[in-house]
């Protein structure tokens, strides 16, 4: 009997994988994008311009969230001030796109043309579609601790989350996260937060992810060019952050694993240099689309993130105790898939970091090849990895041999990422 992965961070047992059986089969997979900014706040086109773009391109949820704010109200901007965010033809572009009775101007107070920019509302009630599109409801929470940059995304909110602050990265991460859990208790409904962007600022380390236990979900992948997804000399990549945060939760402090998440965290709309659409998403294994499904099929890990990279299916055979994935083939391009993890016996021991004049600098500290060991590397478009039960976890990470159509950084090639499963 097969079983299908269900990995509820909360209980470490193999009874939360769940049967496969007629009623599952019915599941399929959504497409979506958790982070993403519009004029609203530091993006470069309107909302309802960004919202058509994934519509056109195949994506199935998407979650607008700009910098502090809610598409709420009414909010006209002055036309020289989009365009020289965008580009003198970004209005032309609106107006061919929706129309002259949908796009609304005004003659500004100090003079020149001013536009209202849509509000979240607006937008839902012209894209949403039943099994096809659905909005979300998003911001990202912008907040900082001693000059470094702490943002957490926040999906499915009802009413807007101020940053809370903290003395540390740690105390504000847990701020922020149980001012969320609050208004969805209070609202009755699914809120999902993740970290974005360890490495942007070099703010958040593998010890603060670790730590948070609150924090579920983190981005392994973000195609904004600046947040440093692969480290530098000194630093680690965000993958690397990755295994070391979850054998510190796993092998020390009996927690839950992270699950990684995919986002392109677009800003630019029109073709400038920076962060741009498409370049990373998560896949979710859902039997609708609705808010609801789709936020408790990714609280149960039931989901991967790609920056190009699909799969046909994964799933774990608590029996033979084997995690199998099938990749969606594509002509003429190779696969390899890395399955990665942490023995139960690695070394924990650790030093710090040290930059070129040999002082100690605030970033994840320098941890054994034990941790985030490559177990097995296969190819083709279907791979297992049987674990042993000495291993905390195993996670998968796929390669393709296809170049990034819209790379973030250099040499990029198309993945996909497939959450940590584990025995206990």
């Amino acid at each position: 009997m097969k079983f299908q992965l269900s990995l509820l961070s909360f209980v470490f047992a193999i009874s939360i994988l769940s049967t496969i059986d007629a009623q599952e089969s019915k599941s399929r997979w959504y497409k979506g994008n958790l982070h993403t900014h519009s004029l609203w706040s530091d993006g470069n086109d309107f909302p309802d311009m960004i919202v058509r773009w994934y519509v056109n391109h195949d994506y199935q949820f998407l979650a607008l969230t700009d910098h502090n704010i809610m598409s709420v109200g009414q909010k006209w901007m002055p036309l020289k001030t989009i365009e020289k965010r965008g580009g003198k033809n970004v209005l032309d572009k609106y107006v061919k796109a929706f129309g002259d009775k949908w796009v609304e101007k005004r003659e500004g107070k100090s003079g020149g043309t001013e536009i209202r920019l849509k509000t979240f509302a607006e937008c839902r009630k012209r894209f949403d579609k039943t099994e096809s599109f659905m909005l979300l409801t998003g911001e990202e929470i912008s907040d900082s601790v001693g000059g470094l940059p702490l943002h957490l995304n926040a999906t499915n909110l009802k009413k807007l989350l101020r940053p809370t602050g903290g003395s540390t990265i740690r105390e504000a991460m847990t701020r922020n996260l149980r001012a969320a859990k609050e208004q969805a208790k209070k609202e009755g409904r699914e809120i999902l937060v993740h970290l974005n962007h360890p490495n942007f600022g070099w703010a958040v380390t593998a010890e603060d992810l670790a730590a948070v236990t609150e924090e579920r979900f983190f981005e392994v992948y973000n195609g904004h060019p600046g947040v440093n997804h692969l480290g530098d000399k000194i630093r680690p990549s965000v993958e690397r952050i990755w295994d070391i945060a979850n054998t510190i939760r796993m092998g020390q402090l009996d927690a839950p694993p992270l699950l990684g998440i995919a986002t392109d965290d677009c800003h630019n709309y029109h073709g400038k240099p920076g962060s741009q659409p498409g370049r990373g998403w998560i896949m979710v294994r859902s039997k609708q689309l609705k808010s609801k499904a789709i936020l408790r099929a990714i609280n149960a890990g039931d989901f991967y993130c790609s920056s190009g990279v699909e799969l046909e299916n994964f799933s774990f055979d608590p029996k033979s105790k084997t995690l199998t994935i099938e990749i969606k083939s594509e002509k003429g391009v190779e696969y390899k898939t890395e399955f990665i993890g942490t023995a139960k016996d690695y070394d924990k021991s650790s030093r710090p970091r040290l930059n070129n004049n040999g002082k100690t600098i605030r970033t994840t500290r320098m941890y054994s090849k034990d941790i985030g060991k490559v177990f097995a590397t296969q190819s083709g478009t279907k791979v297992q990895y049987q674990l042993t039960g000495k291993e905390l976890y195993v996670r998968a990470t796929i390669t393709s041999s296809k170049k990034h159509p819209n790379p973030s950084f250099k040499n990029q090639t198309e993945q996909a990422w497939v959450q940590p499963v584990f025995l206990k």
